[in-house]
């Protein structure tokens, strides 16, 4: 083997990903694309009793309920403004990797870009934020900070049991 293809061989390969780039509030925030089942308009929903203010309801699509959370709520407790870029985004949640992924729909501001880039651009940002499990590494840029969320954590298992059957509990 030559040294050339021995220093090749342990440079490492930059993995890119593409994103789904999201507004809350002012603030940017990132989806990874591959978590993303569908993007649909906003569409009526059917209210649950009893939930958290951030739980937006439950809606029926292609054959399943589909819980859904309001993220803007979520995070800063404030619901998602209605406009023509606020979008019911399907992801697939999958808490545990042995349980089967279901949809759980979020609402998400200004969610029209999407970004191409390598996933270690995004860096830990120094804060153990246990209240918000789901916000995770930050990327910098031009604009400011982005913020990628953790899908698999959006949810503690007493919401989790409220929105989905015992399957998907721990």
């Amino acid at each position: 083997m030559s040294d050339f293809a021995a220093v090749r061989g342990a440079v490492p390969a930059v993995q890119n990903a593409l994103f789904l780039v999201f507004y809350i509030g002012g603030e940017r925030f990132a989806l990874k694309a591959t978590e993303v089942a569908e993007v649909l308009a906003r569409l009526p929903l059917k209210p649950i009793a009893h939930a958290p203010v951030w739980v937006a309801g439950i809606f029926a699509h292609r054959g399943a309920l589909v819980p859904v959370i309001d993220l803007c709520a979520l995070t800063f407790g404030t619901p998602a403004q209605a406009r023509t870029s606020t979008r019911l985004v399907l992801v697939n949640y999958q808490p545990q990797p042995w349980v089967e992924a279901r949809w759980l729909g979020l609402i998400l501001e200004h969610a029209t870009d999407t970004l191409r880039c390598g996933v270690e651009e995004f860096q830990p940002y120094g804060l153990d934020n246990r209240e918000a499990p789901y916000l995770g590494r930050v990327r910098e840029d031009a604009v400011g900070l982005m913020q990628w969320i953790g899908v698999n954590e959006l949810l503690t298992e007493p919401v989790r049991a409220l929105l989905f059957s015992t399957e998907l509990s721990v």
